[in-house]
């Protein structure tokens, strides 16, 4: 089996949200699973659940991170946010590297959906690799106003090495 490197950004940006043992985590666009190896490995009680819309990427991750699934830390499906049905409010955090969703176009719902799902306290962690400086203010703008319109109280975070921005809604 070859292992697999987790790189510094997503490094940085698991450390940022300070996952616990017992959180239970959202992952929009789970992608390769390097995000999703960084959190399960975190978790003893709590959970992560990821989605992606790719049946590569859900498979990528699957794979990446089979022990996590075996030990029931971890539950991969192929869905879009939009559809997603969380059962119960008992998100602690929330997180998407890279997911353009939520500078691209109108997600209301899918706001709306994470704040229904996100307990008190709990919060919203949207990282961007800074690969295009010039649009960075662009994406910090329309992220930051998409979630602050669906009740999150908004700051932002910049990390120079590596490149990274984050957009942090909080309940």
């Amino acid at each position: 089996m070859v292992v697999q490197t987790i790189p510094a950004r997503i490094r940085w940006a698991v450390d940022f949200m300070d996952v616990q043992p017992a959180d239970h985590v959202l992952e929009i666009g789970c992608g390769p699973g390097a995000g999703a190896e960084a959190i399960c490995s975190r978790l003893t009680t709590g959970k992560l659940f990821a989605i992606d819309r790719s049946e590569s990427g859900v498979d990528r991750t699957k794979r990446r991170c089979a022990r996590f699934v075996e030990a029931g830390r971890l539950t991969v499906r192929q869905i879009d946010l939009a559809t997603l049905r969380v059962p119960v409010k008992r998100l602690n955090k929330v997180y998407a590297f890279n997911v353009n969703l939520f500078w691209v176009r109108d997600c209301a719902d899918e706001i709306a959906l994470l704040h229904e799902r996100v307990l008190p306290g709990g919060a919203v962690f949207l990282f961007f690799e800074v690969k295009f400086p010039d649009q960075m203010p662009t994406v910090v703008s329309k992220a930051s106003a998409a979630l602050a319109q669906g009740g999150f109280r908004v700051s932002v975070v910049e990390q120079k090495n590596p490149a990274v921005v984050g957009i942090i809604g909080r309940r």
